[in-house]
């Protein structure tokens, strides 16, 4: 594909995107109207364009950009799912986008129903007891979940519990959120298995331990199969036990994290409960907490009291705002709306799914990738480019040559603990059809890495950018045109 002109070099003299009509007003000098300092003294430097050159260039920009409606995101871990478009009609109902948190609670009583309903099905889903939906994203969430254990701590006297145990398989945020509470961060090496060692959960367990945090199951898919006592041992030390719910779709409506022990949760709305995330953001991360940790959260949290819904401010012990106003309300819309359109069935129905795809594509990938963990997995599963490297192939090469198929590359290089990792995720709104294709198009290219590393090395060919020096890009990037740009 060639390069695209911008809307400057294809500007004409003469030519208009619109023609207002006069208003039959006379006209006035602007001196009158605006001080003259704040008058510009040259042209604006804007495009001449006709209006359907205008649209034109705009969709074919769009055109060029990969979005889940045009194909496949087997992004592991970032679960870039379909979501039903519905929801986002409903979101944009004029009686919730045309409201203010600085009304009075008598004039917004169906926004905090929503609210209120979210958060005791929330509950029920996860098996919590109180929630906030005040944090505006799933690292936000962890943030605040990590504030709410330290406070509680420190509520106890308890101020030598300074660390947080964290496997080597987790996500990034994980470590980030508890440093930011000033948590000291301590490693926990995953088993042969890739789940928690008990042995090494026991040995860093002490009385210096806030929490562990988990994710169950882990970014390498699995089910923690020893939870329960996982729970016991960090009980038992006088800790507590964190989730973080990125991969909660592979439970939802089959087991809850509050049913295995966990004390505090962070889920992602914006991924698993129909919002777009990422460029399609924006996301929330609601939290929710055991009973002894309610007077902990966030102010203010949606109750019910005398037939009317109201914000709660009555939380002395609370860690106090972490957001401004009350969370991304639309975000809450949407995740209303796509649990009460699945109800339980649907919920259990996503978990279903997405562990039935995914083993699927594992099994099938095993045939010409290594997967280093291939046990039964759950929701994703890694594989491996290793064996690849003794043609001169690299995992990132793979997944550039995967945009010559038309298909979005996977997460790469995560987690840690597998080397050249290809990090997969179906989702549970793929078909089946549109899996076998990806499973036939990676295949190809393992065949190809092996008879013409080339292809890969070069690649993308067929994007309206080829490969890029990504380490320039990142440190040195080019977030506007000027005219002298080449």
């Amino acid at each position: 594909m060639g390069r695209v002109r911008t809307v400057f070099e294809k500007s004409v003299d003469g030519r208009r995107g619109s023609s207002v009509p006069s208003s039959g007003f006379p006209k006035r000098d602007l001196d009158e109207m605006i001080p003259k300092k704040f008058i510009r003294s040259t042209p604006l430097n804007l495009p001449k364009l006709s209006e359907p050159e205008v649209v034109r260039h705009y969709t074919n920009l769009s055109r060029m950009n990969y979005s889940i409606d045009v194909g496949f995101y087997p992004l592991g871990s970032c679960t870039m799912k379909y979501n039903p478009k519905m929801n986002e009609i409903i979101s944009r109902f004029e009686g919730f986008t045309f409201i203010h948190p600085y009304q009075p609670e008598e004039s917004v009583q169906g926004a905090l129903r929503i609210m209120y309903e979210l958060q005791e099905k929330l509950k029920k889903i996860t098996g919590m007891d109180h929630f906030t939906l005040q944090p505006s994203a799933g690292a936000h969430g962890e943030f605040t979940g990590m504030l709410i254990i330290k406070k509680y701590h420190e509520d106890r006297g308890d101020f030598k519990r300074k660390k947080v145990l964290i496997p080597d398989s987790a996500h990034g945020t994980n470590p980030a959120s508890s440093a930011m509470c000033g948590f000291e961060v301590v490693e926990l090496k995953s088993g042969k298995d890739g789940r928690v060692d008990l042995a090494e959960l026991k040995s860093k367990l002490n009385d210096e331990v806030a929490a562990l945090m988990l994710t169950n199951p882990n970014t390498l898919g699995l089910y923690e199969k020893e939870i329960e006592k996982i729970a016991d041992l960090v009980h038992d030390a006088g800790a507590l036990l964190y989730y973080d719910g990125a991969n909660l779709n592979a439970i939802l409506g089959r087991i809850k994290p509050g049913d295995m022990g966990f004390d505090v949760v962070h889920l992602n709305l914006h991924k698993t409960f129909s919002t777009p995330h990422g460029m399609g953001g924006p996301g929330a991360g609601p939290v929710g907490v055991k009973e002894k940790l309610r007077d902990f959260l966030p102010v203010p949290i949606v109750d019910f009291k005398n037939g009317r819904f109201y914000l709660n401010y009555d939380l002395p012990k609370s860690i106090g705002r972490v957001r401004s106003f009350h969370g991304n309300f639309i975000v809450m819309v949407k995740a209303l709306a796509y649990v009460d359109f699945m109800g339980e069935e649907g919920l259990k129905k996503v978990a279903e799914l997405s562990v039935l795809n995914a083993n699927y594509m594992r099994k099938k990938i095993s045939e010409f990738l290594k997967i280093p963990y291939n046990d039964f997995c759950m929701h994703e599963f890694v594989a491996s480019g290793e064996e690849l490297k003794k043609y001169g192939v690299k995992t990132i090469d793979l997944a550039k040559r995967l945009m010559d198929y038309g298909f979005h590359p996977p997460t790469i290089y995560f987690p840690l603990i597998v080397h050249e990792a290809i990090m997969i995720e179906p989702t549970e709104t793929e078909t089946k059809e549109t899996l076998d294709n990806f499973i036939e198009a990676l295949k190809k290219i393992v065949e190809e890495a092996k008879s013409d590393p080339n292809l890969l090395k070069n690649a993308p060919t067929k994007t309206p950018v080829g490969r890029l020096d990504e380490v320039r890009a990142v440190r040195k990037p080019k977030l506007r045109w000027r005219g002298d740009d080449k």
